[in-house]
């Protein structure tokens, strides 16, 4: 079964906040997590330590038992990566 475009395969976090995405479709795509650190739930992404620690499970972007992100959230919300 193919998996569906929004999977998270890998996951660059960087100093701004934001994550570089690559999904199962080969997109690649930044999130700007700026706006979750407002919200309760995401408090300890304030610590850019902890922030950084971001990895990709289960396709989606994980930090700890309790803190991930809907991955079709991610792919809708994310923007096209500058090609470099």
């Amino acid at each position: 079964m193919k998996n569906p475009v929004w999977v998270v395969k890998e996951v660059q976090p960087k100093e701004d906040y934001t994550l570089l995405l690559t999904f199962a479709d080969g997109a690649k795509k930044v999130y700007d997590a700026r706006p979750l650190l407002q919200k309760t739930i995401y408090s300890q992404l304030k610590s850019l330590a902890f922030f950084l620690c971001a990895k990709a499970e289960c396709g989606t972007v994980v930090w700890n038992d309790d803190i991930d992100i809907a991955p079709e959230h991610l792919y809708e919300c994310s923007k096209p990566a500058e090609v470099q």
